[in-house]
């Protein structure tokens, strides 16, 4: 008995060496331009930011010569693995998805000089030459979302809470904020946020963007002070928020990053708005750039998804809950956010950080 046990563990030994050892055989030779990405916590498949960002890999593969791959971070020790795999594997273009993975892509990417990098939602100052920083000026899309929010509450009250503190997630709330105050100036309004003061830099954070049990928590209180529209910025937390909204039966929910209603269905009922951050269209524009025929690096260049280039924008809000004079507004509103005559608020607020 106990030589067949020993001989069963040499043999699990001698297997976990040789997948451990795939990585760093030669590949074999093909003609596809191979894109890997590396998601951040959540799961390739939240519904949110890392599914978004991938949609654009798996829009390369249907338009381009392309191969796309994922690995998935279950926690931070989890990017340095998954990025020396792709470089290993000797891939054409890594795609980092969060401003988590910042430290960590800058640190391959000095390392590893011949490999072209993109991150989604951080841009390095000073620029490193081989990642593509991809940006997102979400403030200018949530502040016509939280304007539509202020339109359309009954109660008065309306709500925003993140997953973590940072400030791909804390652009939203401020821009929401903004949007609401902005609706109160112009309509003699008294509408109140909770969860976010910019004035103040204090807010509601979960610490994850992977609980759905927070996500419902911080919608049960936030309906118990009678907000009746809640903006979830968590990824699959924000879920758990509009199970909690379904379930009160009297609230709206506001999507993220992309349109709850076709990445959500379920919540159709329930949901007011989406502020749309449209990663897979810029990680789609990145790798057909560094697909092109003699393409050699980004040289540090970054992108910013705004209004004007359709990067960001929101989705149809829900029908019989604002006035047409109100989505008029919202037009008129988005045209001057452009042109720069309205201030959404994130200049000043960064600003004040630094």
């Amino acid at each position: 008995m106990r030589k067949h046990i020993s001989m069963t563990l040499v043999m699990v030994l001698l297997f976990s060496l040789v997948l451990s050892a795939c990585d760093l055989l030669p590949q074999p030779e093909t003609d596809a331009f191979r894109v890997g990405m590396v998601t951040d916590v959540g799961g390739i498949d939240d519904r949110s930011f890392n599914a978004t960002a991938w949609r654009g890999i798996e829009m390369a593969e249907e338009e381009l010569n392309v191969e796309g791959d994922f690995l998935e971070s279950t926690a931070q020790p989890d990017y340095a693995p998954n990025l020396t795999h792709y470089i290993n594997q000797d891939y054409d273009l890594i795609v980092t998805v969060g401003f988590l993975l910042a430290d960590d892509t800058r640190d391959f990417a000095e390392a590893n000089p011949d490999f072209n990098f993109a991150i989604v939602d951080f841009a390095y100052d000073p620029p490193v030459e081989n990642i593509r920083g991809l940006v997102f000026a979400t403030d200018e899309a949530a502040f016509l979302a939280g304007y539509a929010a202020a339109a359309a509450t009954q109660t008065g009250i309306v709500a925003t809470f993140g997953g973590i503190n940072i400030p791909p997630v804390s652009i939203f709330m401020v821009g929401f904020e903004h949007g609401v105050n902005y609706y109160n100036e112009q309509n003699g309004a008294n509408v109140q946020v909770l969860g976010w003061d910019t004035a103040a830099n204090t807010g509601v954070f979960v610490g994850n963007f992977d609980s759905t049990d927070d996500g419902r928590r911080v919608a049960d209180e936030f309906l118990s002070e009678g907000a009746d529209i809640i903006m979830p910025v968590a990824g699959p937390v924000g879920l758990g928020s509009a199970e909690a909204v379904q379930q009160a039966g009297n609230a709206w929910i506001i999507g993220v990053d992309t349109d709850w209603t076709v990445s959500a269905p379920e919540y159709d009922a329930i949901i007011l708005t989406s502020v749309l951050k449209n990663m897979d269209i810029a990680v789609f524009d990145t790798i057909q750039m560094a697909a092109e025929p003699g393409f050699t690096t980004f040289g540090g260049e970054t992108y910013l998804g705004t209004l004007e280039n359709d990067g960001v924008g929101i989705a149809d809000v829900a029908p019989g809950t604002i006035t047409a004079d109100v989505e008029a507004e919202l037009d008129q509103i988005r045209q001057a956010i452009i042109d720069g005559e309205i201030d959404t608020g994130w200049a000043a607020y960064i600003g004040g950080l630094n």
